[in-house]
């Protein structure tokens, strides 16, 4: 693959820089992310797409360390992101957790509180305010004791950005909250990233929804082991970068003022892990 060094450069609400510099995050001997370079105005809503496999959701796990660093560095603020991890919020793909696991939604909500408890302090009136205010604020006020694996796919989402929620970060990174849920939590998981957004956050997540990225996002990063193109949708949601991110697996029916796409595709990279997103 061919590339430039990963700049990633992201104002947060509290004035810190979230800068991601030389960058190639993978397992093994193999690379799900090489020699990119991307640049993002603060308080911005970025969609991260590209097809199974290029590196989306490696991109949001790398910046917190989830997946190997193998170069380059991460930091916010001038301070290494290990340092300040409170200061980012990460859903993971629901895919990923194990929802038979013996915990409530309000429990899974106050793992939210816990890099601000800490180890001793524990639990106040004050988080536990936060946590209810939060369930409510996903519609889900009702159901803070249910059991996680009793909730429905758009419920349990709602759950997971709760959590987000009471962390009160300023980077929120969201592994694909659309995937697998309903029409309505949908619509809600749409209106809560743009309020944060309008907020002051700073919130990148990872899609497969092309045009829907298209319609709600300030700006667009194409990924295929690399970033294609990043920037408003009017300039990169283009039949040339749709297919130099997809190659030959994406249909594009041009109706004027819209490309309309249909179909999906994979990574065509010979380096990538399977679980590189």
């Amino acid at each position: 693959m061919s590339g430039v060094a990963i700049l990633c450069l992201i104002m947060t609400t509290n004035g810190g820089l979230l800068a991601i510099q030389g960058l190639w995050a993978g397992y093994g001997e193999g690379w799900a992310l090489e020699d990119v370079t991307l640049a993002i105005p603060p308080g911005r809503l970025v969609s991260v797409i590209g097809p199974n496999g290029s590196g989306k959701s490696t991109l949001l796990r790398a910046i917190l360390g989830l997946v190997p660093r193998r170069r380059g560095a991460v930091s916010l603020g001038g301070v290494p992101i290990d340092e300040r991890r409170s200061d980012v919020a990460y859903v993971p793909q629901r895919e990923l957790v194990d929802w038979s696991f013996p915990i409530g939604a309000s429990q899974v909500v106050m793992m939210g509180r816990y890099p601000r408890i800490g180890p001793v302090r524990g639990a106040t009136v004050a988080d536990r305010d936060a946590v209810d205010r939060a369930l409510e604020r996903v519609g889900m006020a009702d159901l803070g004791g249910r059991q996680i694996g009793a909730l429905s796919g758009g419920q349990q989402q709602r759950v997971f950005l709760a959590r987000a929620l009471v962390q009160e970060a300023s980077v929120l990174l969201l592994d694909e909250p659309m995937t697998g849920v309903d029409r309505g939590t949908e619509e809600a998981i749409t209106a809560l990233m743009r309020e944060l957004r309008d907020g002051g956050a700073t919130i990148l997540h990872a899609t497969h929804d092309l045009e829907g990225a298209a319609d709600v996002s300030d700006l667009l990063c194409f990924v295929n082991g690399r970033v294609v193109a990043h920037g408003p949708p009017d300039e990169t949601f283009t039949p040339q970068t749709l297919h130099a991110t997809f190659g030959g697996e994406v249909m594009i029916v041009d109706s004027g003022d819209h490309a309309h796409v249909h179909g999906g595709g994979h990574h065509h990279g010979g380096h990538a892990h399977p679980d590189a997103g």
